[in-house]
C-alpha cells in the first residue's frame, strides 16, 4: 500500500494531479482546496497518500498535504453512506481542526454545506465521529486551535508568531503546515515562520 509520495509536480487536473516518482508517473485524486494549494508543475512535492481498491474503480490514489487531512478523509469514510467522493467534499470547506470542532459543536449546518452531504449524513458525521478512537488526530487539533500559544513545539511558536502579525489562527495554521512539507519537521523556527510567511504571500 502506498502511504505517500515524494516526487515532482507533472500535471494539476480539476479532479486529480499527476505526480512523477522517479520517472513514473502517479496520479492522485484530491480536493479541490489540495490541488489550489500544490505547488507549480515542476517543483517538489511531498503527498500523504490513502490507497484505496473496489471492483468497480480499481486501484486509487488519495493525496493530502498534511496528515490530519488524510486522518480526517479515513475517519469520515467509516461513517455509513459517506464515500471517498463525499469525503474529499467535507474536506474542501472544513479543515481537520474546524472539522473537529463542528463535530464537538454538534454543527450540522457547517457539515451540510460540503457537496452531497445532507442533515441526516451530517448528525450521523456527528454521533459517529464524537468519540471513537480514530478522530482522536481531529480532537487534538480541536484543543491545539484553542491553546497555540502553548504548543511547546516549533509549529506552535511560528503559529503564535503569525498570529501577532494579526494573521488569522486557521490560516496561520494552514500556512505553517504547508512550510513544514517544504522544510520538514526538523526545520528551526525562524525558517519555518520565514516560509510560512511566503505561503501567505502565494
Amino acid at each position: 500500500m502506498i502511504g505517500r509520495l515524494l516526487g515532482r509536480v507533472a500535471e494539476i487536473g480539476e479532479e486529480d494531479a499527476l505526480i512523477d516518482v522517479g520517472g513514473v508517473g502517479y496520479v492522485v485524486r484530491s480536493g479541490t482546496r489540495t490541488l489550489s494549494r500544490l505547488p507549480p508543475p515542476g517543483d517538489d512535492v511531498l503527498v500523504h497518500v490513502e490507497t484505496q481498491w473496489s471492483e468497480q474503480g480499481g486501484l486509487r490514489l488519495y493525496g493530502f498535504l498534511a496528515r490530519d487531512e488524510r486522518r480526517a478523509f479515513v475517519a469520515l469514510q467509516a461513517v455509513q453512506g459517506v464515500g471517498p467522493k463525499a469525503a474529499l467534499a467535507v474536506l474542501d470547506v472544513l479543515s481537520p481542526a474546524e472539522l473537529a470542532q463542528a463535530v464537538a459543536r454538534g454543527d450540522r449546518a457547517l457539515l451540510a454545506r460540503a457537496q452531497g452531504i445532507g442533515p441526516k449524513t451530517a448528525q450521523r458525521i456527528i454521533v459517529e465521529l464524537k468519540d471513537k478512537p480514530i478522530a482522536d488526530g481531529m480532537a487534538a487539533a480541536f484543543h491545539a486551535e484553542a491553546r497555540p500559544a502553548h504548543e511547546p513545539t516549533t509549529a506552535g511558536e511560528a503559529i503564535a508568531a503569525l498570529m501577532g502579525l494579526q494573521v488569522a489562527e486557521i490560516t496561520a495554521r494552514r500556512a505553517v503546515d504547508a512550510a513544514l512539507i517544504r522544510l520538514g519537521e526538523e526545520a528551526a523556527t525562524p525558517a519555518l515562520i520565514k516560509a510560512a510567511l511566503q505561503e501567505l504571500g502565494r
